[in-house]
């Protein structure tokens, strides 16, 4: 059992790899950037970040700037057994995010009353399929982590 002695478990940080720097990169300037094919006849969007295009195998790569904006297409609230880190904030949620200028890209993430706030600053009861929700950045542990606001609060 913890006590007033023992640091705080730290949240489970992004695992950040080559393909997907970029995209952290973006995130620090306070931009959402999703990969794109650069082949002028494809330029399909691409989410998780790879090095070769799916739809036309391209090696080569641009990074598209987004609105930031979407919906809630799926979300839950985790239940115990938790690590202690996240148990500590219950209940939360995380959501899955359809961004709203590239329906076929989601991004999961948390939804917040503020991009500072905890991860249980939201009522559960407020979570919506469908509720508009914006991106925002914070810094948590020296990375720059979209979370999402609702639109109308």
């Amino acid at each position: 059992m913890a006590d007033a002695t023992t640091p705080t478990e730290p949240l489970l940080p992004p695992t950040i790899d080559k393909d997907g720097a970029p995209f952290w990169e973006y995130a620090a300037q306070g931009e959402l950037r999703i990969q794109a094919c650069a082949n002028p006849s494809c330029g399909e969007l691409r989410c998780p970040p790879r090095p070769c295009c799916p739809h036309c195998q391209s090696f080569e790569a641009e990074w598209q700037r987004m609105s930031g904006r979407g919906r809630i297409w799926s979300y839950v609230r985790p239940h115990p057994p938790l690590l202690p880190a996240y148990a500590a904030q219950a209940p939360y949620n995380a959501i899955i995010v359809e961004l709203a200028d590239a329906p076929r890209i989601r991004l999961v993430g948390n939804l917040v009353a503020a991009p500072d706030a905890p991860l249980n600053s939201v009522d559960p009861d407020r979570l919506r399929i469908g509720a508009k929700v914006q991106v925002a950045f914070t810094d948590v542990d020296g990375i720059a982590m979209p979370r999402w606001l609702l639109e109308r609060p």
